[in-house]
Parts: C-alpha cells; sequence; structure tokens
C-alpha cells in the first residue's frame, strides 16, 4: 500500500490501525514522506487515546518510531510531536524511553 493509503487506514480506525502505524514506522528512516504522515498522524486524539498498553499509546509509537528512524527529518517530526502532547504525557514518555529530554531518546526498535 502506498503510505496515503495507510494513513487513511489510520484515520478510518479499525482493526488494522495499528498495524498501518507500524507499517509507516517501518518505512520512515528511508522514506521522508512516511516521516511526514507519521509525524502528522502522532498529533490524532484518536491516536493519543488508543492505548497498545498500560500508558502507551499508538501516538507514542508514532514518536517512537520516528526517533528511532534517526534521521534528522523523522527526529524533528518526533520533537514536534512529543511537544504538542500534555506536560504529564510528555513526563510519562520520557520516563518509558529512558530519557531526561526527548533529545536524548533513541530507543531501537
Amino acid at each position: 500500500m502506498r503510505n496515503e493509503e495507510l494513513a487513511d487506514l489510520v484515520r478510518q480506525g479499525g482493526p488494522y490501525r495499528g498495524k498501518a502505524v507500524f507499517e509507516l514506522i517501518d518505512r520512515a528512516r528511508d522514506d521522508t514522506e512516511a516521516a511526514t504522515r507519521l509525524g502528522e498522524l502522532s498529533r490524532l486524539p484518536a491516536l493519543r487515546e488508543d492505548r497498545m498498553f498500560h500508558m502507551v499509546s499508538l501516538a507514542w509509537a508514532a514518536i517512537i518510531g520516528l526517533l528511532s528512524a534517526e534521521t534528522p527529518h523523522a527526529r524533528g517530526l518526533a520533537y514536534a510531536a512529543f511537544a504538542s502532547l500534555d506536560a504529564s504525557d510528555q513526563a510519562d514518555f520520557l520516563a518509558y524511553v529512558k530519557a531526561q529530554r526527548i533529545e536524548d531518546a533513541h530507543p531501537h526498535l
């Protein structure tokens, strides 16, 4: 599927939302458009509320995926997505990725 189609699946919800997010994560390192779409999707309220387990949301997964891509473009998108989280979610996210600052987070997938 094209990145646009995956993003549409995420926006529509349903059982393939998570798989579409993770496919975009897989592409983010080598595909700037996939990274850009992932950054946009990470701000959707539905992804922020869709918890995969405990406190980890699909939005967090998208941000972690962008960070792990380790490209300047993807990391910039991750920083912006992180900045748009509320303060308590930011604190929980940093604790989860074991970093003091978002710039220090280098998760591996």
